[in-house]
């Protein structure tokens, strides 16, 4: 229960924004695409498949508002069956960290984004 508890509490240190972007990912046994509802600078939720497993690492194409791509790392925080998965941004650099700032600008400021895969 502990752990549980730490998840709730590590993903609202960051702002979360709603948002609607396509998202292409990577794990261990599966790969799929999926739409990320929920945003932050420390991860994200995704609406997608189930196939993967807590702390699993996910490799994370993000289609942006601008018609590019943001590749990101990260870790299963938890899933929910039949609905997606949480992660929690790993590993990013400098342009990854800079790259995910500017679009949590621009959908703060645009009010929400949507972006399509292309």
């Amino acid at each position: 229960m502990k752990e549980g508890n730490t998840a709730v509490s590590e993903r609202r240190i960051a702002e979360r924004v709603q948002v609607s972007l396509d998202a292409r990912w990577e794990g261990v046994t599966a790969q799929c695409g999926g739409t990320i509802v929920d945003l932050s600078a420390s991860g994200c939720f995704i609406l997608t498949s189930d196939l993967v497993s807590r702390d699993e690492l996910i490799r994370l194409e993000v289609a942006t508002p601008t018609g590019g791509a943001i590749y990101l790392w990260g870790e299963v925080v938890y899933k929910l069956t039949e609905m997606g998965f949480a992660l929690r941004f790993t590993g990013m650099g400098d342009a990854e960290e800079s790259m995910l700032g500017l679009l949590l600008e621009y959908v703060r400021f645009s009010g929400g984004a949507t972006a399509a895969a292309a």
